[in-house]
């Protein structure tokens, strides 16, 4: 059942059960927004986070689909049954993979795993949500992308290309919706206190002197943003890569 309330928009997250994903929907259900966002296997955390975020705001509604973005034909069916509904307001491209390897000596098949899950399912999302939003004349994309897409990082070269590639799609997908209503922006975090981050940790200590803010950024310093871009103080803002990074990218590049 949708919400009563007349403000509330429907949004999709994808990723939404965990780390960053799970801020995000619950800074927008917060905003007053209805949600909807995918898991794959974090199936008990999202029907968790759906059940709390349904106790806290009674008579919304949020919802969980299970996809596999690394799956094409899992990704198609999904994109078809979101023609098939009502128009979302909101898409929010959270899920991601990353793969560790450097650039001459990369696996295809795990790197093109890589590239399916960041990439090419969202232009398939993308092309499902994106009529719909312009027939309505209104409509917020925002893809989380990456700092590498735009510098330098040892052993990231498949995420860091899977980034550009959202970033390249932004720029167009934003030119040729914006007459209609519709903004695609493009935020790109830094390191994010978040499981993701886990590898890494016997690194953190250089890699945070390297930030000029001195840490990773938590959860919601994303999600923050990404609220503001789905708000109508955002409304004449679209086509941008919005780095939030603690002063990362201003700084001279991380090494480990």
């Amino acid at each position: 059942m949708a919400s009563d309330d007349a403000s509330a928009k429907r949004v999709l997250v994808t990723g939404g059960a965990r780390g960053l994903g799970r801020a995000i929907v619950t800074t927008l259900a917060a905003a007053g927004h209805d949600v909807t966002f995918t898991c794959n296997s974090s199936t008990e955390a999202a029907d968790a986070l759906a059940e709390e975020l349904r106790g806290a705001y009674p008579g919304r509604d949020f919802s969980v689909r299970q996809v596999d973005l690394s799956d094409r034909d899992s990704v198609s069916a999904f994109a078809e049954t979101l023609a098939g509904e009502d128009a979302y307001y909101g898409f929010i491209h959270n899920a991601g993979q990353s793969y560790d390897s450097l650039a001459a000596v990369m696996d295809q098949e795990r790197a093109e795993r890589v590239m399916q899950i960041n990439f090419w399912s969202l232009t398939k999302l993308c092309g499902a949500l994106v009529r719909r939003m312009t027939r309505a004349r209104t409509g917020r994309i925002v893809m989380i992308g990456s700092v590498v897409a735009m510098r330098g990082s040892v052993g990231n070269a498949a995420y860091a290309a899977s980034k550009a590639a959202m970033l390249g799609y932004m720029r167009t997908l934003a030119m040729e919706t914006a007459k209609r209503g519709v903004t695609v922006n493009y935020v790109a975090p830094g390191f994010i206190d978040t499981d993701m981050m886990a590898p890494y940790e016997n690194y953190r200590e250089t890699m945070e002197k390297q930030i000029p803010m001195g840490r990773f950024a938590a959860p919601g310093d994303i999600a923050a943003v990404i609220d503001f871009l789905l708000s109508p103080a955002a409304g004449y803002v679209t086509g941008i890569e919005m780095p939030v990074d603690g002063g990362l990218m201003a700084a001279m590049p991380v090494h480990r």
